[in-house]
């Protein structure tokens, strides 16, 4: 099958089109695709349930909004910046402590400020130090990276490794191989998965934010898991066990919903508004 291919109108043009890639996988078996399937790309924030798995193993007793919040690219609401603060007091540690850079002055409000906190409750029960944890040779990291790796059916070698946005690892890896990541983490096959899954089934909110594509996706497909990724990368994990990953070739996030809508049928993706900055519609994104 082609690549999915997304139009930005305005008026009676398109302005631009976006070329998609996405794959399908169940019960280990590519079950459909469109584009490249071996399109090699980084997760990105996509990646962030699976880098929760040590800290749901290591503290079951987490309430669901401290878990969703570490698998969150939220957007510094009141919630999710409490959830925030609950696990960096479960650290003990400070917001000095987090590696993201500060947002509006605030390393809180940085989005991916829940999955640092996380990973520092990871450290301080391990008795690992705080300090160098968003790097590459702490222990942490590596755990991680053996986590990912062994989800994706991969040798540790074969996951390229480089720098997220926000100053962890991030990992590269094909199209189908995150597919079968989400499609384990869906089914529970991955060691703390369930309530990573759990947690994100029942605090959709905390994981974006209202127009947020992977919070609207879990909404619209009660069930399903979703998480988004810089760069035009999403992987969502559908109530029947199917793993889905896409990535849009130019990086161009707002191609992300329409082309999942085009390529799983949900309706309410399908057209995303353009509006100009009176507010006024004057345009539309689809898939073609």
């Amino acid at each position: 099958m082609r690549p999915i291919s997304v139009a930005v109108r305005r008026g009676n043009l398109v302005e631009s089109r976006h070329t998609v890639h996405a794959v399908s996988v169940r019960d280990g078996e590519l079950v459909a695709s469109a584009g490249e399937p071996g399109l090699a790309t980084h997760m990105r924030s996509a990646a962030k349930p699976l880098q929760a798995l040590p800290l749901a193993l290591e503290h079951p007793e987490l309430a669901q909004e401290e878990l969703a919040i570490a698998c969150a690219s939220h957007e510094a609401g009141e919630e999710q910046l409490a959830a925030v603060r609950s696990l960096l007091e479960r650290a003990g540690a400070s917001e000095d402590d987090l590696a993201c850079g500060p947002v509006e002055g605030s390393r809180l409000r940085h989005n991916c400020s829940g999955k640092h906190a996380g990973m520092l409750v990871v450290c301080r029960t391990r008795g690992w130090p705080l300090e160098g944890y968003h790097l590459v040779e702490h222990p942490l990291q590596q755990e991680i990276l053996g986590v990912v790796a062994k989800s994706a059916g991969l040798a540790r070698g074969e996951v390229e490794t480089a720098v997220d946005g926000c100053g962890v690892v991030c990992f590269g890896l094909p199209l189908e191989r995150m597919a079968r990541m989400f499609s384990k983490l869906v089914r529970e096959e991955l060691p703390g998965s369930n309530p990573v899954v759990a947690a994100m089934r029942s605090r959709p909110d905390l994981i974006g934010g209202p127009e947020a594509v992977d919070t609207r996706i879990m909404r619209a497909l009660p069930g399903a898991i979703a998480k988004r990724g810089a760069e035009g990368v999403m992987c969502v994990g559908l109530p029947d066990g199917t793993g889905v990953a896409l990535k849009v070739e130019d990086g161009a996030n707002r191609a992300t919903g329409p082309a999942l809508a085009a390529y799983l049928g949900i309706e309410e993706l399908a057209r995303l508004p353009i509006k100009n900055s009176r507010g006024e519609p004057v345009g539309e994104i689809l898939a073609e």
